[in-house]
């Protein structure tokens, strides 16, 4: 398997070998390959860059021990007419998620989150996929790494759109599946894996 941690719209991956496409290969990855800053610094000119060691979990591990880990949970809410629910928010169209809370199972925590985020009181179908996603939190000054496990929900009942505004979600609205293709392609990678998910 292979792990990717993206960073906004820059992604690093861990394999044994390059996988399809146009990345930097950072070759015979050592612990000093592994950290943060030198990564950071790697991303300033490359947009995808996949380190290479013989034992990928392992070294996705030592890089993952550099940040605090974060557990979210979101989702895609399908209605009867077939379009999905997306909000926009920070100039980019995204899905709703939200952090677990302690004790909370990670199909309520998508389900929480997208009530609190949307309005729309949803329930989950089946499981798609789950993505990581690194940056700075300035509020805690620390460096995180978000997984979030992703979902695909139907509504449970008829519910007025309301964006979160506390959360800087500037709008929600349900989107045609042409429209929701076109949404997807402007916003954040781990948002495009999501989609991908939903056409398996």
């Amino acid at each position: 398997m292979i792990r990717t941690v993206y960073f906004a719209d820059k992604a690093v991956a861990f394999a044994a070998s390059a996988p399809d496409g146009t990345w930097y290969a950072l070759p015979g990855v050592t612990a000093s390959d592994l950290s943060r800053p030198k990564i950071l610094k790697i991303l300033e000119s490359h947009n995808s860059v996949v380190l290479l060691a013989p034992d990928p979990e392992a070294a996705f591990a030592a890089f993952a021990a550099q940040f605090a880990r974060v557990e979210a949970a979101g989702g895609v809410v399908v209605n009867d007419r077939g379009e999905w629910l997306m909000i926009h928010r920070n100039g980019r169209w995204d899905l709703p998620k939200g952090h677990l809370e302690a004790g909370e199972s990670v199909e309520r925590c998508a389900e929480r989150e997208i009530e609190e985020e949307t309005g729309v009181a949803a329930a989950t179908v089946r499981p798609l996929c789950e993505t990581l996603h690194a940056y700075w939190f300035p509020k805690t000054e620390r460096w995180e790494l978000k997984r979030t496990r992703w979902f695909e929900l139907r509504p449970t009942q008829p519910s007025a759109l309301q964006p979160q505004t506390e959360e800087g979600i500037e709008r929600v609205v349900w989107c045609t599946p042409a429209e929701a293709a076109e949404h997807v392609r402007d916003a954040f990678p781990t948002i495009r894996r999501v989609a991908e998910a939903m056409s398996r």
